[in-house]
């Protein structure tokens, strides 16, 4: 009789990045990085600026094909052409500048480029009833509160900016969403919040690929950090291993 494996059973990837280079003329912006995001996770890259994190995650979005290496979506190759077929995977992405519309409600932001359409007496009509209560219903599941979403995001604090944003992600079935310096500008209440609201993705299988220069964040949220320098993967670990002394070490070498 064989003995009875008990060893734990790992998710499998959600997504990898397998070896992706990327060129920009002369530049050699990403060499044979690898990455593995699994479900329920959250992975932290550290580098400083032109480390190749940038360039990482528009490979990973759809923005730039890499000119070497493959991208995995839950072991199946893919190749992405532009944002909206990352979009069809899951994959979101939130930038620093949130690509928020200043000028329009939080439900117009949420389904922005994506809205629902009726119609009366035969012509197509934008729904905005129907935006505004699915937002309404996306951001009290994640717990987040905006007094009146008939207001125009241009009058709401960076913090709840952010939380539309991640509220965005969620809404559209985010399996992978990538952060890009998400606390950058907010006040430490803000930036606590942006935190639970991780620590909530996480608890519902969303796999996080977080970008800070924070390595106070990233060790509060990561499960693990990679970190990038000129365009190299240096270093792989996870958080309970590590410290930010070390990280700091790989980040400028020596």
């Amino acid at each position: 009789m064989e003995p009875e494996d008990n060893a734990p059973q790992h998710p499998a990837p959600l997504l990898e990045a397998d070896k992706v280079s990327k060129r920009f003329g002369g530049v050699h912006a990403l060499k044979e990085v690898s990455l593995t995001l699994f479900p329920g996770e959250v992975l932290a890259l550290a580098g400083d600026n032109g480390a190749g994190k940038s360039t990482l995650i528009k490979i990973i979005s759809g923005v730039h094909p890499p000119d070497g290496g493959v991208l995995r979506y839950e072991g199946k190759e893919i190749k992405l052409d532009n944002p909206h077929q990352a979009r069809a995977y899951g994959i979101e992405t939130i930038y620093q500048d949130l690509a928020l519309a200043d000028n329009l409600d939080v439900g117009a932001n949420v389904f922005l480029g994506r809205e629902p359409v009726r119609r009366f007496f035969g012509l197509p009509f934008v729904d905005r009833g129907k935006m505004r209560t699915e937002a309404e219903k996306t951001l009290e599941a994640l717990d987040i509160h905006i007094h009146r979403h008939s207001l125009p995001i241009r009058s709401l604090s960076g913090g709840q900016r952010q939380s539309v944003a991640i509220g965005r992600a969620i809404h559209w079935k985010a399996r992978v969403l990538i952060m890009d310096e998400p606390t950058a500008a907010l006040g430490v209440p803000e930036q606590r919040k942006v935190m639970e609201l991780i620590a909530n993705l996480k608890q519902s299988g969303v796999g996080v690929i977080f970008i800070s220069h924070n390595l106070i964040d990233i060790f509060q949220v990561s499960d693990r950090i990679i970190v990038l320098r000129r365009g190299t993967k240096v270093g792989e670990v996870q958080k309970t291993e590590t410290n930010p002394d070390a990280i700091v070490k790989l980040m400028v070498g020596g």
